[in-house]
């Protein structure tokens, strides 16, 4: 299968391009930065073009006989302090390289049969403890607008015949990287301990991690990934989140634990984190309860359903990859 991805060089897809080239696959990667991307261990001898999914140009007429197209593209949520410019690159980096997409898979003589795209559950809001799965409700703050967005941008790609299927990532779990990239660092060195962050059930109540995080093992969210590109059923939105999410609290004394830390059960308070971070910490101090319904109906097998256990198989070597590979039932589904 030829396969054509934006974002490629990301978390996700750095290890998306690998398990593709594993299986035999050809992937083929969109970078802003082609020649930096090339010079990379991990991408040597995989195409890289020049372009960005942004704006048109030349690299639109690869998609023409790609078998699939995997759109990754979007500013980072954590990449700078939200204000109206960030907020408008998180927005418009989302929406403009999606609808790029889907018009070259429009001109392309030989179309791809699926576009996986990525979305992410910010599509839910805040919710407290209710329950979500893919029917749910999209929210209306500024993330459940973009991804309402970003996802029918890509559901335009329907009409051009293909299969469309959008998975919404939860919190990816990976050592050096992501959450725990920021986390891992903060909790090694507080004073005193590691302890919850945020969610007293007040803005300025002391941090007691109420909210629930929907985490996912980067193994695991690629796996979905990979059933999303190879099952014929899976239309529509994926929730990309293991079965077990937990309460911050329980992560934050998981992750204690992984870093030989003792633990504190009161942390700061949501004020705190958005004087800090601004808008962003919302996405912290907030969360949702995701549970991945769908990934289950279509067969797929988690590697990693209880946090604890993740996060021992990130930290207990140094290696940057999981030996373990995600199992997906037979019927329907490739490897």
């Amino acid at each position: 299968m030829r396969v054509f991805l934006t974002g490629g060089t990301g978390l996700i897809g750095r290890r998306l391009t690998q398990r593709l080239l594993d299986r035999g696959d050809t992937p083929v990667l969109l970078s802003r930065s082609a020649d930096h991307a090339r010079r990379s261990p991990q991408l040597r001898g995989i195409q890289v073009l020049q372009g960005d999914p942004g704006t048109t140009g030349p690299w639109e007429t690869a998609i023409d006989g790609c078998d699939a197209v995997i759109n990754l593209a979007g500013h980072g949520l954590f990449s700078e302090r939200w204000n109206t410019d960030v907020k408008r690159k998180i927005r418009d980096s989302r929406i403009y390289s999606t609808e790029n997409v889907v018009s070259a898979i429009g001109r392309a003589i030989a179309k791809p049969k699926v576009l996986v795209q990525a979305s992410a559950i910010g599509f839910y809001g805040p919710h407290g403890d209710e329950d979500l799965d893919e029917s749910s409700n999209p929210g209306s703050d500024f993330m459940a607008k973009v991804c309402r967005e970003w996802e029918d941008s890509a559901n335009h790609a329907t009409q051009l015949g293909v299969r469309v299927t959008s998975v919404r990532t939860g919190i990816v779990l990976a050592k050096g990287a992501s959450a725990l990239g920021v986390m891992t660092p903060i909790f090694k060195w507080l004073p005193g301990g590691a302890a919850p962050i945020g969610s007293g059930s007040s803005p300025i109540g002391l941090g007691r991690g109420l909210q629930w995080m929907s985490w996912i093992h980067i193994d695991d969210i690629v796996g979905i990934f990979l059933l999303a590109l190879d099952n014929e059923a899976a239309n529509g939105p994926i929730n990309g989140t293991a079965p077990n999410p937990v309460r911050n609290v329980d992560f934050s004394k998981a992750l204690a634990n992984e870093v030989h830390r003792p633990f504190l059960p009161i942390g700061p308070p949501d004020i705190m984190l958005t004087t800090v971070l601004g808008e962003v910490a919302d996405v912290v101090t907030k969360g949702q309860k995701v549970l991945p319904h769908k990934a289950q109906k279509l067969g797929y097998h988690f590697l990693f359903s209880d946090v604890t256990v993740a996060l021992h198989d990130l930290f207990k070597k140094d290696a940057t990859t999981s030996q373990g590979k995600p199992v997906l039932a037979t019927s329907g589904v490739g490897q």
